[in-house]
Protein backbone atom coordinates (compact mmCIF):
# COMPACT_ATOMS: atom_id res chain seq x y z
CA UNK A 1 0.00 0.00 0.00
CA UNK A 2 2.44 2.26 0.60
CA UNK A 3 4.43 1.76 -2.47
CA UNK A 4 1.37 2.52 -4.44
CA UNK A 5 1.03 5.65 -2.67
CA UNK A 6 4.74 6.71 -3.10
CA UNK A 7 4.40 5.84 -7.49
CA UNK A 8 0.82 8.04 -7.13
CA UNK A 9 2.75 11.10 -5.71
CA UNK A 10 5.69 10.70 -8.05
CA UNK A 11 3.20 10.40 -10.56
CA UNK A 12 1.11 13.99 -9.84
CA UNK A 13 4.66 15.35 -9.34
CA UNK A 14 5.52 14.28 -13.08
CA UNK A 15 2.41 15.83 -14.14
CA UNK A 16 3.08 19.30 -12.63
CA UNK A 17 6.36 19.51 -13.89
CA UNK A 18 5.09 18.60 -17.39
CA UNK A 19 2.22 21.08 -16.84
CA UNK A 20 4.63 23.80 -15.93
CA UNK A 21 7.07 23.46 -18.53
CA UNK A 22 4.23 23.60 -21.36
CA UNK A 23 2.81 26.94 -19.97
CA UNK A 24 6.15 28.64 -19.95
CA UNK A 25 6.59 27.37 -23.79
CA UNK A 26 4.55 30.34 -25.31
CA UNK A 27 2.50 28.81 -28.17
CA UNK A 28 3.64 30.00 -32.03
CA UNK A 29 1.21 30.41 -34.37
CA UNK A 30 0.51 29.06 -37.48
CA UNK A 31 1.60 30.99 -40.46
CA UNK A 32 -1.60 31.34 -42.23
CA UNK A 33 -2.75 32.88 -38.89
CA UNK A 34 0.10 35.37 -38.96
CA UNK A 35 -0.66 36.03 -42.65
CA UNK A 36 -4.31 37.15 -41.60
CA UNK A 37 -3.38 38.99 -38.81
CA UNK A 38 -0.48 40.48 -40.39
CA UNK A 39 1.65 40.99 -37.58
CA UNK A 40 -0.33 43.33 -35.59
CA UNK A 41 -1.86 41.16 -33.21
CA UNK A 42 -0.33 38.37 -31.33
CA UNK A 43 -3.57 36.36 -30.67
CA UNK A 44 -3.81 35.67 -34.50
CA UNK A 45 -6.93 33.86 -36.16
CA UNK A 46 -7.72 30.21 -36.24
CA UNK A 47 -6.61 28.78 -39.46
CA UNK A 48 -10.22 27.68 -40.07
CA UNK A 49 -11.23 31.25 -39.94
CA UNK A 50 -13.03 32.83 -43.23
CA UNK A 51 -9.85 35.54 -43.54
CA UNK A 52 -7.60 32.77 -43.98
CA UNK A 53 -9.97 31.17 -46.72
CA UNK A 54 -10.37 34.43 -48.44
CA UNK A 55 -6.08 34.65 -48.47
CA UNK A 56 -5.71 30.95 -49.83
CA UNK A 57 -8.74 31.86 -52.25
CA UNK A 58 -9.15 32.09 -55.60
CA UNK A 59 -10.00 35.80 -55.07
CA UNK A 60 -6.41 36.51 -54.85
CA UNK A 61 -6.54 40.20 -56.44
CA UNK A 62 -9.09 40.97 -53.82
CA UNK A 63 -6.71 39.81 -50.93
CA UNK A 64 -4.05 41.60 -52.02
CA UNK A 65 -6.04 44.90 -52.09
CA UNK A 66 -7.07 44.08 -48.32
CA UNK A 67 -3.16 44.08 -47.46
CA UNK A 68 -2.48 47.41 -49.13
CA UNK A 69 -5.51 48.92 -47.82
CA UNK A 70 -3.80 47.76 -43.85
CA UNK A 71 -7.23 46.66 -43.46
CA UNK A 72 -6.32 42.98 -41.87
CA UNK A 73 -6.37 44.00 -38.28
CA UNK A 74 -10.18 45.59 -38.63
CA UNK A 75 -11.24 42.33 -40.59
CA UNK A 76 -9.51 40.50 -37.72
CA UNK A 77 -11.76 42.46 -35.31
CA UNK A 78 -14.77 42.46 -37.18
CA UNK A 79 -14.44 38.30 -37.06
CA UNK A 80 -14.00 38.27 -33.34
CA UNK A 81 -17.04 40.11 -32.80
CA UNK A 82 -19.17 37.72 -35.14
CA UNK A 83 -19.80 36.07 -38.29
CA UNK A 84 -18.95 38.44 -41.35
CA UNK A 85 -20.08 37.78 -45.42
CA UNK A 86 -17.60 38.76 -47.77
CA UNK A 87 -18.69 39.30 -51.21
CA UNK A 88 -15.64 38.78 -53.08
CA UNK A 89 -14.99 40.12 -57.18
CA UNK A 90 -13.25 37.44 -59.24
CA UNK A 91 -9.63 38.35 -60.60
CA UNK A 92 -10.75 39.38 -64.12
CA UNK A 93 -12.86 42.54 -62.57
CA UNK A 94 -10.22 43.68 -61.19
CA UNK A 95 -7.11 43.30 -63.46
CA UNK A 96 -8.69 43.43 -66.87
CA UNK A 97 -12.55 45.07 -66.62
CA UNK A 98 -11.72 47.59 -63.86
CA UNK A 99 -10.96 51.59 -65.14
CA UNK A 100 -7.23 51.99 -65.33
CA UNK A 101 -7.49 55.51 -64.11
CA UNK A 102 -10.05 54.26 -61.09
CA UNK A 103 -7.52 51.77 -60.44
CA UNK A 104 -4.51 54.42 -60.07
CA UNK A 105 -6.72 56.29 -58.24
CA UNK A 106 -7.50 53.67 -55.56
CA UNK A 107 -3.58 52.99 -55.32
CA UNK A 108 -2.45 56.16 -54.84
CA UNK A 109 -1.25 56.85 -51.32
CA UNK A 110 -3.35 59.88 -50.38
CA UNK A 111 -6.38 57.86 -51.10
CA UNK A 112 -6.07 55.13 -48.80
CA UNK A 113 -9.21 56.26 -47.03
CA UNK A 114 -11.04 55.97 -50.27
CA UNK A 115 -9.44 52.65 -51.22
CA UNK A 116 -10.41 51.34 -47.29
CA UNK A 117 -14.05 52.62 -47.74
CA UNK A 118 -14.35 50.66 -50.56
CA UNK A 119 -13.38 47.27 -49.68
CA UNK A 120 -14.72 47.63 -46.45
CA UNK A 121 -18.16 48.23 -48.12
CA UNK A 122 -17.85 44.51 -49.06
CA UNK A 123 -18.40 43.09 -45.97
CA UNK A 124 -21.42 42.86 -43.81
CA UNK A 125 -20.97 42.37 -40.39
CA UNK A 126 -23.39 39.39 -40.26
CA UNK A 127 -23.66 35.24 -41.81
CA UNK A 128 -26.34 36.42 -45.13
CA UNK A 129 -26.35 32.57 -47.07
CA UNK A 130 -28.96 33.80 -49.62
CA UNK A 131 -32.81 36.07 -49.81
CA UNK A 132 -36.07 34.02 -48.57
CA UNK A 133 -37.91 33.85 -51.97
CA UNK A 134 -40.58 36.17 -50.17
CA UNK A 135 -38.28 39.13 -49.92
CA UNK A 136 -38.02 40.83 -52.89
CA UNK A 137 -34.95 43.41 -51.32
CA UNK A 138 -33.43 43.88 -48.57
CA UNK A 139 -30.33 46.73 -47.37
CA UNK A 140 -27.80 45.76 -44.86
CA UNK A 141 -25.18 47.91 -43.38
CA UNK A 142 -21.72 46.87 -44.05
CA UNK A 143 -18.00 47.66 -41.72
CA UNK A 144 -17.75 51.02 -43.94
CA UNK A 145 -20.78 52.80 -42.75
CA UNK A 146 -22.68 52.78 -45.86
CA UNK A 147 -25.85 50.61 -46.98
CA UNK A 148 -25.58 47.98 -49.37
CA UNK A 149 -28.76 46.74 -51.00
CA UNK A 150 -29.46 42.92 -51.90
CA UNK A 151 -31.96 41.97 -53.66
CA UNK A 152 -33.67 38.37 -55.72
CA UNK A 153 -33.62 38.87 -59.34
CA UNK A 154 -36.55 36.88 -61.66
CA UNK A 155 -34.31 33.94 -62.16
CA UNK A 156 -33.87 33.99 -58.52
CA UNK A 157 -29.78 34.92 -58.46
CA UNK A 158 -29.15 36.99 -55.70
CA UNK A 159 -28.58 40.46 -56.68
CA UNK A 160 -25.71 42.88 -54.53
CA UNK A 161 -25.71 46.93 -54.90
CA UNK A 162 -28.66 46.31 -57.33
CA UNK A 163 -25.42 46.03 -60.73
CA UNK A 164 -23.27 43.04 -59.67
CA UNK A 165 -24.90 39.21 -59.69
CA UNK A 166 -23.84 36.41 -57.27
CA UNK A 167 -22.08 33.92 -59.03
CA UNK A 168 -20.47 31.78 -57.14
CA UNK A 169 -23.33 31.51 -54.09
CA UNK A 170 -21.39 30.41 -50.88
CA UNK A 171 -18.02 29.87 -52.85
CA UNK A 172 -16.30 29.37 -49.06
CA UNK A 173 -17.67 28.56 -45.97
CA UNK A 174 -16.40 28.39 -42.69
CA UNK A 175 -17.64 28.78 -38.99
CA UNK A 176 -17.40 32.55 -38.69
CA UNK A 177 -18.19 33.54 -41.91
CA UNK A 178 -19.30 33.06 -45.75
CA UNK A 179 -17.71 34.33 -48.70
CA UNK A 180 -19.55 34.66 -51.91
CA UNK A 181 -18.26 35.24 -55.23
CA UNK A 182 -19.60 38.13 -57.75
CA UNK A 183 -19.21 39.28 -61.47
CA UNK A 184 -17.60 43.02 -60.63
CA UNK A 185 -16.64 45.26 -58.47
CA UNK A 186 -18.87 47.40 -55.36
CA UNK A 187 -18.35 51.17 -55.48
CA UNK A 188 -20.08 53.10 -53.08
CA UNK A 189 -21.11 56.31 -53.43
CA UNK A 190 -18.90 58.49 -51.33
CA UNK A 191 -16.02 56.57 -52.74
CA UNK A 192 -17.29 57.58 -56.51
CA UNK A 193 -18.05 61.30 -55.76
CA UNK A 194 -13.97 61.49 -54.40
CA UNK A 195 -12.69 60.03 -57.73
CA UNK A 196 -15.14 62.38 -59.96
CA UNK A 197 -14.34 65.42 -57.82
CA UNK A 198 -10.28 64.51 -58.09
CA UNK A 199 -10.57 63.97 -61.55
CA UNK A 200 -12.41 67.31 -61.87
CA UNK A 201 -9.86 69.23 -60.36
CA UNK A 202 -7.54 67.39 -62.20
CA UNK A 203 -9.07 68.40 -65.90
CA UNK A 204 -9.57 72.45 -64.88
CA UNK A 205 -6.85 72.97 -62.86
CA UNK A 206 -4.29 75.75 -64.40
CA UNK A 207 -1.38 77.23 -63.75
CA UNK A 208 -1.99 80.60 -62.05
CA UNK A 209 -1.14 83.53 -64.70
CA UNK A 210 2.30 85.09 -63.84
CA UNK A 211 4.06 87.64 -65.19
CA UNK A 212 6.40 87.75 -67.84
CA UNK A 213 10.41 86.99 -66.15
CA UNK A 214 11.56 91.03 -66.28
CA UNK A 215 15.23 91.25 -67.84
CA UNK A 216 17.38 93.67 -66.64
CA UNK A 217 19.03 95.50 -69.81
CA UNK A 218 22.35 96.23 -68.73
CA UNK A 219 23.32 93.06 -66.65
CA UNK A 220 20.95 90.71 -69.02
CA UNK A 221 19.95 88.93 -65.93
CA UNK A 222 16.10 88.42 -64.60
CA UNK A 223 15.45 90.86 -62.51
CA UNK A 224 13.48 87.93 -60.15
CA UNK A 225 14.91 84.93 -59.24
CA UNK A 226 13.01 82.59 -61.59
CA UNK A 227 11.68 79.12 -60.38
CA UNK A 228 13.50 75.89 -60.87
CA UNK A 229 13.38 74.79 -64.38
CA UNK A 230 12.48 71.14 -64.55
CA UNK A 231 14.40 68.60 -66.65
CA UNK A 232 14.42 69.02 -70.48
CA UNK A 233 11.85 72.10 -70.48
CA UNK A 234 12.99 75.33 -72.07
CA UNK A 235 14.72 78.13 -70.08
CA UNK A 236 12.72 81.14 -68.28
CA UNK A 237 15.01 83.57 -70.01
CA UNK A 238 14.62 84.37 -73.44
CA UNK A 239 17.51 83.27 -76.03
CA UNK A 240 18.01 86.84 -77.57
CA UNK A 241 19.26 87.73 -73.72
CA UNK A 242 21.29 84.98 -72.95
CA UNK A 243 22.81 85.60 -75.93
CA UNK A 244 26.40 87.85 -75.90
CA UNK A 245 25.96 91.42 -76.23
CA UNK A 246 27.78 91.41 -79.35
CA UNK A 247 31.31 91.77 -80.72
CA UNK A 248 31.61 95.80 -80.70
CA UNK A 249 30.47 95.80 -76.85
CA UNK A 250 31.95 93.02 -75.59
CA UNK A 251 33.23 89.29 -76.97
CA UNK A 252 32.86 87.75 -73.43
CA UNK A 253 29.50 85.80 -73.45
CA UNK A 254 26.65 87.22 -71.45
CA UNK A 255 25.20 85.16 -68.32
CA UNK A 256 22.51 82.48 -68.61
CA UNK A 257 19.40 82.17 -66.98
CA UNK A 258 21.18 81.69 -63.63
CA UNK A 259 20.44 78.07 -62.75
CA UNK A 260 23.52 77.24 -62.26
CA UNK A 261 22.78 73.65 -63.52
CA UNK A 262 23.73 72.80 -66.38
CA UNK A 263 21.40 69.51 -67.90
CA UNK A 264 23.24 69.24 -71.25
CA UNK A 265 26.99 68.94 -72.47
CA UNK A 266 26.54 71.87 -75.35
CA UNK A 267 30.44 72.66 -75.79
CA UNK A 268 30.78 68.64 -76.72
CA UNK A 269 27.55 68.83 -78.89
CA UNK A 270 28.68 71.46 -80.76
CA UNK A 271 32.15 70.20 -80.84
CA UNK A 272 30.15 67.08 -82.23
CA UNK A 273 28.41 68.87 -84.89
CA UNK A 274 31.69 70.58 -86.17
CA UNK A 275 33.50 67.65 -86.98
CA UNK A 276 30.80 66.45 -88.63
CA UNK A 277 30.37 68.87 -90.88
CA UNK A 278 34.34 69.13 -91.84
CA UNK A 279 33.62 64.53 -92.22
CA UNK A 280 30.51 65.54 -94.14
CA UNK A 281 32.65 67.17 -96.71
CA UNK A 282 31.87 70.21 -98.45
CA UNK A 283 31.67 72.86 -95.28
CA UNK A 284 34.75 73.42 -94.24
CA UNK A 285 34.47 77.60 -95.03
CA UNK A 286 31.83 77.53 -92.31
CA UNK A 287 33.71 75.33 -89.83
CA UNK A 288 36.74 77.54 -89.74
CA UNK A 289 34.66 80.18 -89.31
CA UNK A 290 33.31 78.97 -86.33
CA UNK A 291 36.56 77.71 -84.86
CA UNK A 292 38.86 80.56 -85.31
CA UNK A 293 37.43 83.90 -86.25
CA UNK A 294 34.66 84.23 -84.30
CA UNK A 295 33.77 82.89 -80.69
CA UNK A 296 30.11 81.77 -81.66
CA UNK A 297 30.95 77.56 -81.50
CA UNK A 298 31.77 78.56 -77.61
CA UNK A 299 28.38 80.82 -77.44
CA UNK A 300 26.78 78.30 -78.86
CA UNK A 301 27.90 75.43 -76.84
CA UNK A 302 26.67 77.80 -73.45
CA UNK A 303 23.73 78.09 -74.54
CA UNK A 304 22.96 74.69 -75.29
CA UNK A 305 24.02 74.14 -71.90
CA UNK A 306 21.47 76.18 -71.06
CA UNK A 307 18.83 74.30 -72.17
CA UNK A 308 18.28 76.20 -75.51
CA UNK A 309 17.99 74.08 -78.77
CA UNK A 310 19.27 75.88 -82.27
CA UNK A 311 18.52 74.73 -85.86
CA UNK A 312 21.91 75.90 -88.22
CA UNK A 313 21.52 76.53 -91.65
CA UNK A 314 24.49 75.92 -93.27
CA UNK A 315 26.33 77.56 -96.48
CA UNK A 316 28.53 74.89 -97.72
CA UNK A 317 31.90 76.24 -99.60
CA UNK A 318 30.90 77.46 -103.13
CA UNK A 319 28.30 79.62 -101.40
CA UNK A 320 30.56 80.94 -98.92
CA UNK A 321 33.02 81.29 -101.98
CA UNK A 322 30.76 83.88 -103.32
CA UNK A 323 31.13 86.52 -100.39
CA UNK A 324 32.81 89.61 -100.86
CA UNK A 325 35.29 91.18 -99.64
CA UNK A 326 33.35 94.15 -99.01
CA UNK A 327 30.43 91.92 -97.10
CA UNK A 328 33.50 90.57 -94.52
CA UNK A 329 35.43 93.75 -94.42
CA UNK A 330 32.98 95.66 -91.63
CA UNK A 331 33.45 94.99 -87.86
CA UNK A 332 31.25 91.59 -86.65
CA UNK A 333 30.26 91.09 -90.42
CA UNK A 334 31.30 87.05 -89.32
CA UNK A 335 29.27 86.99 -86.57
CA UNK A 336 26.33 89.06 -87.80
CA UNK A 337 25.93 86.57 -90.62
CA UNK A 338 26.02 83.68 -89.05
CA UNK A 339 23.11 84.55 -86.34
CA UNK A 340 20.92 85.28 -88.85
CA UNK A 341 21.22 81.27 -90.43
CA UNK A 342 20.87 80.24 -86.44
CA UNK A 343 16.85 79.53 -85.64
CA UNK A 344 16.23 79.23 -81.79
CA UNK A 345 14.10 76.38 -82.80
CA UNK A 346 14.32 72.58 -83.20
CA UNK A 347 13.89 71.52 -86.67
CA UNK A 348 14.79 68.74 -89.25
CA UNK A 349 14.15 68.51 -92.90
CA UNK A 350 10.76 66.70 -92.49
CA UNK A 351 9.33 68.99 -89.59
CA UNK A 352 10.19 72.11 -92.28
CA UNK A 353 8.90 70.73 -95.28
CA UNK A 354 5.39 69.40 -93.30
CA UNK A 355 5.38 73.24 -92.82
CA UNK A 356 5.86 74.93 -95.95
CA UNK A 357 3.48 72.50 -97.37
CA UNK A 358 0.69 73.47 -95.27
CA UNK A 359 1.12 76.61 -94.19
CA UNK A 360 2.58 77.71 -97.79
CA UNK A 361 4.99 80.06 -96.04
CA UNK A 362 6.45 79.96 -92.35
CA UNK A 363 8.87 82.94 -90.96
CA UNK A 364 11.13 81.63 -88.80
CA UNK A 365 13.34 83.70 -86.16
CA UNK A 366 16.82 84.00 -85.97
CA UNK A 367 19.51 84.52 -83.12
CA UNK A 368 19.81 88.05 -85.14
CA UNK A 369 17.17 90.39 -83.83
CA UNK A 370 14.77 91.19 -84.98
CA UNK A 371 15.14 89.91 -88.41
CA UNK A 372 13.49 86.22 -89.26
CA UNK A 373 14.31 84.15 -92.29
CA UNK A 374 11.27 82.56 -94.45
CA UNK A 375 10.77 79.23 -95.86
CA UNK A 376 8.72 78.26 -98.95
CA UNK A 377 8.15 75.12 -100.49
CA UNK A 378 9.55 74.46 -103.46
CA UNK A 379 10.30 71.97 -106.02
CA UNK A 380 9.66 69.36 -103.53
CA UNK A 381 12.22 70.98 -100.94
CA UNK A 382 12.65 74.06 -98.85
CA UNK A 383 13.70 77.62 -99.69
CA UNK A 384 14.79 80.16 -97.58
CA UNK A 385 14.93 83.76 -98.61
CA UNK A 386 13.39 85.33 -101.83
CA UNK A 387 14.52 86.44 -105.35
CA UNK A 388 17.72 86.12 -106.16
CA UNK A 389 19.24 85.64 -102.41
CA UNK A 390 17.53 82.33 -102.30
CA UNK A 391 19.01 79.21 -100.78
CA UNK A 392 17.62 75.96 -101.10
CA UNK A 393 17.58 73.19 -98.62
CA UNK A 394 20.34 71.46 -100.15
CA UNK A 395 22.00 68.53 -97.59
CA UNK A 396 19.26 67.48 -95.51
CA UNK A 397 19.73 66.88 -91.59
CA UNK A 398 23.85 66.57 -91.97
CA UNK A 399 23.57 66.59 -87.74
CA UNK A 400 20.59 66.08 -85.28
CA UNK A 401 21.14 65.16 -81.81
CA UNK A 402 18.02 66.62 -80.04
CA UNK A 403 19.43 70.13 -79.34
CA UNK A 404 21.15 70.75 -82.38
CA UNK A 405 20.26 70.62 -86.21
CA UNK A 406 22.26 71.36 -88.72
CA UNK A 407 20.75 71.76 -92.33
CA UNK A 408 23.17 72.53 -95.38
CA UNK A 409 22.08 75.23 -98.15
CA UNK A 410 23.59 76.11 -101.49
CA UNK A 411 23.97 80.32 -100.82
CA UNK A 412 24.35 82.75 -97.97
CA UNK A 413 21.31 84.25 -96.81
CA UNK A 414 20.91 87.95 -95.96
CA UNK A 415 18.13 89.97 -94.08
CA UNK A 416 15.93 91.30 -96.83
CA UNK A 417 17.09 95.30 -96.47
CA UNK A 418 20.77 94.22 -96.98
CA UNK A 419 20.31 91.87 -100.18
CA UNK A 420 21.56 95.17 -102.79
CA UNK A 421 22.97 97.16 -100.01
CA UNK A 422 26.77 98.11 -100.93
CA UNK A 423 29.04 100.83 -100.37
CA UNK A 424 28.77 101.61 -104.06
CA UNK A 425 24.90 101.90 -103.89
CA UNK A 426 24.88 104.32 -100.89
CA UNK A 427 22.76 107.55 -101.39
CA UNK A 428 25.17 110.56 -102.30
CA UNK A 429 25.56 113.51 -99.67
CA UNK A 430 23.91 116.51 -100.95
CA UNK A 431 26.71 119.50 -102.03
CA UNK A 432 27.21 122.08 -100.13
CA UNK A 433 25.17 125.64 -101.19
CA UNK A 434 27.72 128.18 -102.46
CA UNK A 435 28.01 131.23 -100.21
CA UNK A 436 25.76 134.46 -101.58
CA UNK A 437 24.09 132.13 -103.76
CA UNK A 438 20.11 130.53 -102.95
CA UNK A 439 19.37 127.82 -103.95
CA UNK A 440 15.68 127.78 -105.61
CA UNK A 441 13.65 125.20 -105.17
CA UNK A 442 12.03 123.33 -107.80
CA UNK A 443 8.67 123.44 -108.07
CA UNK A 444 6.12 120.60 -108.06
CA UNK A 445 2.91 120.02 -109.10
CA UNK A 446 0.68 117.34 -108.29
CA UNK A 447 -1.34 115.53 -111.34
CA UNK A 448 -4.80 116.96 -110.06
CA UNK A 449 -3.38 120.70 -110.07
CA UNK A 450 -2.44 120.11 -113.89
CA UNK A 451 -4.76 119.04 -115.32
CA UNK A 452 -6.96 121.65 -113.55
CA UNK A 453 -4.55 124.54 -114.78
CA UNK A 454 -4.10 122.90 -119.02
CA UNK A 455 -8.37 122.67 -118.69
CA UNK A 456 -8.82 126.41 -117.22
CA UNK A 457 -6.25 127.33 -120.30
CA UNK A 458 -9.17 126.05 -122.81
CA UNK A 459 -11.56 128.55 -121.52
CA UNK A 460 -9.04 131.71 -121.12
CA UNK A 461 -9.08 131.55 -117.57
CA UNK A 462 -5.76 130.32 -116.80
CA UNK A 463 -4.30 134.20 -115.50
CA UNK A 464 -6.38 134.41 -113.11
CA UNK A 465 -5.28 131.37 -111.00
CA UNK A 466 -2.17 132.22 -109.46
CA UNK A 467 -1.21 128.93 -108.99
CA UNK A 468 -1.02 127.71 -112.57
CA UNK A 469 1.40 130.65 -112.64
Amino acid sequence: MGRVALLLVLYLAASAAAAAEEQQQPALPSSTGAAASGGASGTGVSSNSVLVALLDSHYTELAELVEKALLLQALEDAVGRGNVTIFAPRNEALERDLDPEFRRFLLEPCNLKSLQSLLLFHVLPSRVHSLPAAVASYSHRTLSGERLELATAEDGAMRVGGTAVVTRPDAVVRPDGVIHGIERLLVPRSVQEDFNRRRSLAAISAVLPTGAPEVDPRTHRLKKPAPPVPLGAPPVLPVWDAMAPGPAIAPAPAPGPGSGKHHFDGHSQVKDFIQTLLLYGGYNELADILVNLTSLATEMGRLVSEGYVLTVLAPNDEAMARLTTDQLSEPGSPENILYYHMIPEYQTEESMYNAVRRFGKVRYDTLRLPHKVTAREADGSVKFGHGEGSAYLFDPDIYTDGRISVQGIDAVLFPPQEEGASPAAAPARKAPAVAGTTAKPKLRRGKLLEGACQFMAVFGRRSQFASCQ
